[in-house]
């Protein structure tokens, strides 16, 4: 199903060490609206979609997983110069008693990621919707995140990642659209 290329989508480039930023990233590697969830939603919605459209899940839910590899890269240049002071100081501490700078499935808070975050309830257009209201929750923390830093280099590729959630949204909205039309077709036996 898949070829991994052994590069980013985007290449990430920070221009500092932000252990700050680093800790707000984690919300979208770890928490409800990030890339793990919606990688993780999409590739389960996928089995009960009609195959009209079950490749766009597919597709995003790929690209999704691509971003959390872009996310994760981010972090870790982020913090790879960090002190442990440092890492205290932007509330870390915890997270390096327990890993070192290793990540964790995890957001800003610090709360664990859960399988509660993935939605999915057996109706194509219901899924939709969930999954059109999930990348404009990401795309609005996207752009938060981008208001939070004033490194040029990072807002260089968390614009990318926005640009993305905004074409995914627009992806489900066009098959939300093609499932109504088929819906609505007069059928004949």
């Amino acid at each position: 199903m898949w070829i991994y290329e052994k590069k980013l989508q985007y290449p990430v480039r920070v221009g500092k060490c932000d252990v700050r930023m680093a800790r707000y990233l984690m919300e979208q590697y770890g928490g409800a609206d990030g890339e793990l969830a919606a990688a993780l939603r999409y590739m389960n919605q996928r089995y009960a979609i009609p195959d009209k459209v079950i490749g766009v899940l597919t597709d995003i839910s790929t690209e999704e997983f691509a971003h959390l590899e872009m996310i994760a890269t981010m972090i870790y240049k982020l913090t790879k110069d960090a002190s442990v002071q440092e890492l205290e100081a932007a509330g870390l501490g915890p997270n390096y008693a327990q890993r070192d700078h290793a990540l964790f499935y995890q957001n800003s808070a610090g709360v664990p990621f859960t399988a509660s975050y993935i939605q999915a309830k057996g109706d194509p257009i219901a899924d939709l919707y969930e999954d059109i209201a999930a990348e404009e929750k990401a795309r609005a923390t996207y752009q938060w995140l981008i208001d939070m830093t004033d490194d040029v280099d990072l807002q260089d590729s968390l614009k990318f990642l926005r640009e993305r959630e905004i074409i995914h949204a627009i992806r489900f909205k066009e098959s939300v659209q093609i499932l109504i039309e088929e819906k609505d077709k007069k059928r004949v036996f």
